[in-house]
């Protein structure tokens, strides 16, 4: 025995590691995602159900309390086998010699391979208890579709916990360890129940069931199917980046482990996210027309049907007579040999919701069309056939079709969703991306982040990865240092065609606005909420280019990557949706500098916490929790099947709602990049984006409390929107991977704005609107606002407007036709 101790460590038992996977979860413990080989979720003795331990004593070892890990009965019987057949049958192993297989052996049936496992059995018996010894059987074994342990195959073929399990049921995995392939309720439901049976009936000879329990298991029907990862969150962006992390930190150990990620992402707004991305972009397609089918089928046989039916038809007057005809079509098409087409269905992925189907017959007001699952069902006129206008190219669609027949043939494949009408709608996956980033801004923490239309289309994270042209908006930045720099939002600058010769530029420059008009002398509160180009370029021309981007580090922009040219003016620099989300947070929070983060915190199986985020905190913020200790509910799916968004609706506890996670983190006190004042002003006139300017389309949210900015990039080929209030910073982009047109008039506030506003309409639902106090320092001015000079009392053209104290305009004299303050009125050097 001592030399067999020294070649298998038996004490190594007690402390075992199984292998478990790598789990990611939400701020409020929901699992978005889980990596790893093997499917396991360890169980302790005292948390399994006892009809479970029952079935499986009586299937595998029934003397296990009784005997020292061997049994003489057992391998006598084994013996015997052997004898009659010539070959091994049974092995005779009680469940102390499987645990000592499953340890330290293989699985060859060899007899050296059998004397070692009734040794180590036996010494195993001598240094565990036996519910530390079941326990570890319970955890240990294999039992099919990558599940180790018992509580894994509940999820793999239940997709269920153990303890809600049915005895049917339990008997049914307890019968797996024999043979896992064999017994494979999935693969052979027939020889499956055969076992499971005899396990039923085991245990009623054991005493273990009466009769009626007996009776009622052995009348249930297999219910077994493969479940595969059974997430509560559908975030797959974010569970990939919080994986990279893991493997940063702890290299591939991290996928045996058992360590458990909790990100920052609230699951009440990533859920809102993902439902807001895939509504914006079927909106954007379905502008620009139908691109046709993904594939086209074989119908010869299909044809010969249909011109039946259409004859029989043809002769019909009532609707009655007429449905059925379609009802008659049905029956006959069992006699069609559809089974290529369900193949080619069952092959095609499922994308944001929308299901692949084909077109097996042509009405007048409706299709209807074969489904992977092998159903038949009807998309009726006014479901998206009446809208699908032919595409032409990015600025043009067809007519509106006349009939089905104009939109689609026989065998096309197309795709289908269903609204919350249970009405099947006629779509097609758009060929567009987008990408959405929430960030709260007091220290930095991600609520929300989708990187696509569908991560398993296209795993790329436009959202933190995707580094493309900000468009106009870059420019507040650029206003904000003009505001420290003596500018006022009163300040004038003129608005008119400009020309400009530049060294870094190949050609000579005519920059416009978008909407093709110039407005003159205008204030820099109008020209930034009007989104005027020649008025930003001008103010960068004045401040300088040098100066300005050494002024944009304090905001986390890469100043080296910056363009040194006029054209910053109007964000030709490059970045992703997450660094415009984190510098706008600057304004958001008053001033402070902060960092983004995704990992909260993270803990190894025993829960012990491994790694936890020290994020930079703005002073006198607390980060929003939205879903913390708060009753949810799944909203009806408005336009497809699409992750329901998911609601705050009551403050009141519900213990049957995971919680938020309850570790405190060490924040650190974030810099102050930004004059407080400064930040203020920027809100004002950012709020003044969407009471006025180019985002309107915001007001419909009612609040007061919300400020942004658009931004649309030449051709146009990006567009975005950045909005905020002191909760939640929120940017969304819409384009295409290689950079191709939107197509005319697909601005920020046309198709990037739309996806912003559903967004923050459910984001903010039971959030209170809330303004930042007017800062120390900050003056309210009547002014003109041609001029954008004080105005005089009898002046019925005034408006106030803000100041620093030292920028306000002076008290004018009745007596004097101009103002003498110089920092708030017209910088005579820009008009030209």
């Amino acid at each position: 025995m001592q030399g067999l101790q020294g070649a298998f460590p038996i004490e190594s038992l007690k402390d075992v590691e199984l292998q478990t996977p790598l789990r990611v979860y939400s701020i409020d413990n929901k699992l978005i995602g889980e990596f790893g080989e093997k499917r396991r979720d360890p169980i302790s003795i005292e948390d399994t159900p006892q009809p479970l331990i029952d079935a499986i004593l009586a299937a595998e070892d029934d003397a296990f309390y009784e005997h020292s890990g061997v049994s003489i009965k057992s391998l006598l019987r084994a013996a015997y086998e052997l004898l009659l057949s010539g070959e091994i049958q049974t092995g005779g192993s009680t469940i102390t010699m499987q645990v000592a297989r499953n340890f330290f052996l293989s699985r060859e049936q060899t007899f050296s391979r059998k004397f070692n496992e009734i040794l180590l059995a036996l010494k195993i018996e001598q240094t565990l208890t036996k519910p530390d010894i079941l326990e570890l059987y319970l955890n240990k074994i294999y039992l099919g579709n990558r599940a180790y342990g018992f509580k894994a195959a509940a999820q793999a073929y239940y997709g269920k916990d153990l303890q809600v399990l049915t005895l049917a049921q339990l008997a049914m995995i307890a019968g797996l360890p024999k043979a896992p392939s064999t017994y494979n309720p999935i693969v052979n439901p027939s020889r499956a129940l055969i076992r499971r049976d005899w396990i039923l009936k085991r245990m009623l000879n054991l005493g273990k069931l009466t009769s009626e329990d007996y009776e009622s298991a052995t009348e249930e029907s297999v219910t077994a199917r493969y479940h595969g990862q059974n997430l509560d969150l559908n975030a797959p962006f974010v569970a990939e980046q919080a994986r990279e992390k893991a493997i940063a930190l702890f290299g591939e150990a991290a996928y045996t482990n058992g360590y458990k990620i909790y990100t920052t992402v609230d699951s009440h707004l990533q859920n809102t996210a993902q439902t807001a991305i895939i509504r914006g972009l079927l909106a954007y397609d379905k502008r620009h027309g139908y691109r046709g089918p993904e594939k086209q089928l074989d119908t010869s046989q299909l044809k010969q049907l249909n011109q039946h039916l259409s004859q029989q038809q043809s002769q019909q007057q009532s609707q009655q007579q007429t449905e059925a005809k379609q009802s008659d079509f049905i029956e006959q098409l069992a006699a069609v040999n559809l089974i290529p087409w369900l193949e080619v269905l069952k092959k095609t992925p499922t994308y944001g919701g929308l299901e692949p189907a084909a077109v097996i017959r042509i009405g007048k007001m409706s299709i209807s069309v074969l489904t992977a699952l092998g159903n038949t069902v009807d998309v009726l006129w006014e479901n998206g056939l009446q809208s699908a206008r032919p595409f032409v190219n990015e600025n043009v669609a067809g007519k509106p079709p006349t009939s089905p027949d104009e939109v689609v043939k026989l065998g096309d494949v197309i795709r289908i969703y269903k609204n919350n009408k249970n009405q099947w709608h006629f779509s097609q996956i758009p060929d567009i991306e987008a990408a959405l980033v929430s960030v709260a801004p007091a220290d930095g923490a991600i609520r929300a982040m989708v990187g696509g239309f569908d991560f398993d289309r296209n795993s790329f994270n436009r959202a933190s990865q995707a580094k493309r042209q900000s468009g106009s908006n870059f420019k507040p930045f650029v206003y904000a240092i003009g505001l420290e720099n003596g500018m006022t939002p009163a300040s004038i600058f003129n608005d008119a065609p400009i020309v400009l010769q530049d060294d870094q530029l190949e050609n000579t420059w005519r920059p416009e606005n978008a909407s093709g008009k110039f407005y003159g002398p205008t204030r820099l509160r109008k020209a930034l909420y009007l989104s005027s180009n020649t008025v930003s370029i001008r103010l960068l021309r004045t401040l300088g280019i040098s100066k300005t981007i050494k002024a944009m580090e304090r905001f986390g922009m890469n100043t080296q990557e910056i363009p040194r040219d006029l054209s910053m003016a109007l964000g030709s620099h490059v970045m992703s949706p997450l660094e415009v989300a984190t510098a706008y947070s600057v304004f958001a929070n008053g001033g402070y500098k902060i960092q983004p983060y995704l990992i909260h915190h993270i803990r190894d199986r025993h829960d012990k916490v491994l790694y936890e985020a020290e994020p930079l905190t703005a002073p006198d913020k607390s980060p929003l929790l939205f879903t913390t200790k708060s009753n949810i509910k799944e909203e009806d799916q408005q336009a497809h099947n699409t992750p329901a968004i998911v609601a705050v609706t009551s403050e009141e506890s519900d213990p049957t709602i995971p919680q938020a996670i309850t570790v405190s983190l060490q924040s650190i006190a974030a810099e102050q990049v930004l004059d407080e004042r400064i930040a203020y002003s920027m809100n004002s006139i950012l709020r003044d984006v969407i009471k006025r300017g180019t985002a309107t389309r915001a007001r419909r949210l009612g609040r007061d409390d919300l400020a942004g900015k658009t931004g649309t990039t030449d051709g146009p080929k990006d567009a975005w929107f950045s909005g905020y209030n002191s909760h939640l910073v929120t940017t969304t982009w819409v384009g295409f991977d290689n950079n191709q047109k939107l197509g005319r008039g697909e601005y920020g506030g046309v198709a990037a704005l739309p996806i912003w506003i559903e967004f923050m309409k459910t984001a903010l639902e039971n959030v209170p609107s809330t303004v930042s106090p007017q800062p120390d320092g900050i003056v309210t001015v009547r002014i003109n606002p041609a001029p954008g000079e004080r105005a005089m009392p009898s002046d019925p053209t005034g408006i106030f407007e803000l100041f620093l104290e030292e920028n306000a305009p002076t008290e004018l004299d009745p007596n004097s036709a101009t103002n003498s303050s110089g920092n708030s009125g017209t910088a005579p050097e820009e008009l030209f």
